[in-house]
């Protein structure tokens, strides 16, 4: 059986909370529920539960993880991103179409991670890191037909064509 996680940081609050759960899924719902109740506020109920259940996360393989130390390959092919380069004057649609995405894939999606960014020295320009177990991976989270809409919807929100690059990992390191 997958392991689940259910991760703070993916959902941004005041108190800025970083903690991590991970286990057997029923065993994470417990264990979120009662933090989400003790630390966050939330009242106890059967939808704060659902709604944990359906954010959980698959937990990424130990073996997957254990390759990322300093200057460590990132493995057989294991790792896989996706950078997505798009302009736009509407970051905030941008952001709504993406919480739907994601509220839309839950469970089903095969993306692991994903970090948009603001261009700094160029207004209007954003890059999205998608990460990915594998290529494979990768090509069947876009063949999702919430992704296909998503990619739609997001053509409809650019100044252009966003150009994506499809990119294996040769080297990670946490620092």
């Amino acid at each position: 059986m997958t392991r689940k996680v259910a991760d703070c940081r993916n959902y941004p609050s005041e108190m800025n909370c970083t903690l991590t759960i991970s286990g057997e899924e029923d065993e994470v719902v417990r264990a979120a529920a009662e933090h989400a109740i003790s630390v966050h506020g939330h009242d106890d109920t059967p939808e704060l539960r659902d709604d944990i259940r359906r954010l959980l996360e698959d937990e990424a393989p130990a073996a997957a993880a254990a390759g990322t130390g300093a200057g460590a390959p990132a493995g057989d092919g294991m790792h896989f991103v996706q950078l997505i380069e798009f302009r736009t004057t509407k970051r905030d649609e941008v952001n709504q179409l993406i919480d739907e995405w994601e509220n839309a894939t839950g469970g089903k999606r095969t993306a692991s991670r994903a970090v948009l960014t603001a261009d700094h020295e160029q207004p209007n320009s954003y890059y999205e890191f998608v990460e990915f177990p594998s290529y494979d991976e990768a090509m069947r989270n876009s063949a999702l037909p919430e992704t296909e809409a998503l990619s739609r919807r997001m053509r409809e929100l650019c100044d252009g064509e966003p150009t994506f690059h499809n990119l294996d990992v040769v080297r990670a390191e946490k620092l």
